[in-house]
C-alpha cells in the first residue's frame, strides 16, 4: 500500500487536473457552455431519457437541468417529445444537429489532447487511460447522491461505473462521447 506522503502528493495532483479541464472548456463553442456539452454527451451515450433521468445523471436539480435543456433545445441539438408511458414527461433525443454538434465537441477535445499530449507515446496514453479508468471504478459512481457503502473485502459494489479498458477510447468518431467531455459535466450536487 501506497504511504501517506504519496496520498498527499496524489491528491495535490488530482487538485490540479482543474487546469486540464479549464482548457477543455475553453475549446467549446461559444453558444455551448460546459452544461449544454454535458447534455448533448449524456445523450450520446445513453440515448433518448427523461429530464429526470438526466438530472440524475448531471448531478444536479431539476432547475438547473431545465435551463440546460431548454439551451440546447432552442439551438435544434435536441428533440422533446411525450413520454408515452407519461403524458406529462417529456423524452428528450438528440437531433442530427445535435448529434454532429456531439462529434464536433468529440473532435475538438481530441484534438487539444493530441496536441498536449505529442510528446507521449501510445503506450504511455494508454496506461492514463487505464489507470484514470482504475480510479474512478476505485471511487464508484461519482455521480452517486450518496457515498457508497465499502464491502467487507474493502471494495466498492459496482454502481455502473465504467469498466476498464485496455485501448484508447478518444479517437472514436462513431463512439459518443469521449471521455473528456466527462469532464466538463457540472459537478454541482443536489442539496440532499
Amino acid at each position: 500500500m501506497a504511504e501517506q506522503a504519496q496520498f498527499e502528493e496524489l491528491a495535490r495532483q488530482l487538485s490540479a487536473v482543474g487546469a486540464v479541464k479549464r482548457d477543455l472548456a475553453r475549446i467549446l463553442p461559444h453558444e455551448c457552455p460546459a452544461g449544454s456539452a454535458a447534455v448533448l454527451t449524456l445523450l450520446g451515450r445513453h440515448g433518448s431519457m427523461r429530464m429526470s433521468k438526466l438530472a440524475e445523471l448531471l448531478a444536479v436539480d431539476m432547475s438547473v437541468t431545465s435551463r440546460h435543456v431548454a439551451h440546447v433545445a432552442e439551438r435544434g441539438w435536441i428533440e422533446r417529445s411525450p413520454d408515452p408511458a407519461d403524458k406529462r414527461s417529456r423524452i428528450l433525443h438528440l437531433t442530427p444537429t445535435g448529434e454532429a454538434t456531439l462529434q464536433d465537441l468529440s473532435r475538438r477535445s481530441t484534438e487539444l489532447l493530441t496536441e498536449r499530449l505529442s510528446d507521449w507515446s501510445d503506450e504511455e496514453v494508454e496506461q492514463l487511460i487505464r489507470l484514470m479508468t482504475r480510479l474512478r471504478a476505485s471511487f464508484g459512481d461519482c455521480r452517486a447522491t450518496a457515498p457508497h457503502p465499502r464491502s467487507a473485502a474493502g471494495t466498492a459494489p459496482d454502481r455502473g461505473s465504467p469498466k476498464a479498458t485496455t485501448g484508447p477510447t478518444l479517437t472514436s468518431a462513431a463512439r459518443a462521447p469521449t471521455p473528456v467531455l466527462d469532464a466538463l459535466e457540472p459537478t454541482t450536487r443536489t442539496p440532499a
